[in-house]
């Protein structure tokens, strides 16, 4: 075997070894300012990076969030505008994204979705901005191919007015099934209340019945956001948005009991209280969770194997302002952030052993970035 012969041999093989750490990344974004919609980029999980240039770019108003299907061959977007809308996109063998269509949520400014476990119905959570219009929960029909039908069932909740602004309305942020897919949890955050539905396949016109309990009470003003449940289903873990707090809960049958309640921030200025996101570590060994106003950061917990509760490991800085999403590489090595105001995606080192977050990697210009999904 000659020189040659093997020096394009092993830069071959070099090839073959990095696109194997490829993963997919997808972006949602706000469109109201320079953003065009929805971005797919590719992430290398060896190197933390991101490639500069998209793969693909998809014009349509405000994807904030996005909603991948267990097989990752669908993708459902809500249209985070006045009078919303959804969409699904068909996800070929390469990543490349096709729409399948479009249909009204019947609500203003839809901000966060998911699928029923037998992906027949896709819940919606319409926040609506406007502090008197209320929010809504709808259920909308999914076929076979992923093709979005019929909104079948819409509910909304009452307010609970203690925020005169924000609280004038209900303002579902986001509605999230249980792990055996028997329930969804619908968080309003105009209501300070999670409120709870059976789910029934079966039915084509009433798929979700409140539950026994129908609801679980937060503390006034302290605007539920976005739930959580550990891969057991044994707790739970929400955000209040408005009191910069997490709540870690016991899950007993459709219940969830509060054990414990921590706050994001030890600042006391309103300001700094703006809870988002959070995610737990694949082994479930940390929480992760964003804070945006002046704090701008990722907390840290450690989560205790036995009970669930949580214990603070570290307070990270973004590096920028107002990360409204964040998710955890499928290596585990890399945390991306999603800073809203400061047009940037930043990626960060992370330590699987203890679950700390370390230097930056890279920072990548990506104008209002909303929500990131990453797959392999």
């Amino acid at each position: 075997m000659n020189r040659t012969f093997k020096r394009l041999l092993i830069v071959s093989l070099m090839g073959l070894g990095a696109s194997a750490q490829a993963a997919t990344l997808l972006v949602g974004t706000y469109t109201d300012g320079a953003s065009k919609g929805l971005y797919r980029y590719a992430f290398d999980t060896s190197t933390g990076q991101i490639d500069k240039r998209p793969l693909q770019v998809i014009e349509t108003d405000s994807p904030s969030w996005l909603v991948l299907s267990e097989d990752n061959k669908q993708l459902y977007t809500v249209n985070e505008t006045a009078k919303g809308h959804v969409s699904s996109y068909a996800v070929g063998s390469d990543g490349t994204l096709k729409l399948l269509g479009q249909v009204a949520s019947l609500g203003d400014e839809p901000t966060h979705a998911s699928l029923s476990q037998d992906e027949r119905y896709l819940f919606v959570a319409n926040y609506a901005v406007a502090p008197d219009s209320g929010g809504s929960l709808v259920v909308v029909a999914v076929d076979r191919d992923g093709k979005l039908g019929k909104v079948r069932q819409q509910l909304s909740h009452t307010p609970s007015r203690v925020d005169a602004e924000r609280q004038r309305g209900g303002h579902v942020h986001s509605v999230v099934r249980s792990p055996d897919g028997s329930h969804l949890y619908a968080s309003d955050l105009g209501a300070d209340k999670v409120f709870i539905y059976r789910y029934d396949g079966a039915s084509s016109d009433q798929p979700l019945t409140p539950a026994t309990p129908a609801s679980i009470s937060l503390p006034p003003g302290s605007g539920p956001r976005h739930l959580l449940f550990d891969a057991k289903g044994r707790h739970a873990y929400l955000t209040l948005e408005m009191s910069a707090e997490v709540v870690m809960f016991d899950v007993d049958q459709v219940r969830l009991i509060e054990r414990q309640r921590l706050p994001l921030t030890d600042k006391r200025e309103p300001s700094a209280k703006a809870a988002a996101g959070l995610h737990l570590s694949a082994d479930g060994r940390f929480l992760y969770v964003s804070n945006r106003g002046t704090a701008n950061q990722i907390v840290v917990y450690a989560v205790n194997a036995e009970d669930g509760r949580l214990s603070l490991v570290q307070r990270r800085s973004v590096e920028g302002d107002h990360p409204r999403e964040f998710a955890l590489d499928p290596s585990g090595k890399f945390l991306l952030v999603a800073n809203q105001k400061t047009n940037q995606i930043v990626v960060m080192q992370r330590d699987p052993r203890t679950g700390t977050l370390g230097k930056t990697v890279q920072t990548l210009a990506q104008q209002a970035p909303a929500d990131l999904k990453l797959f392999e």
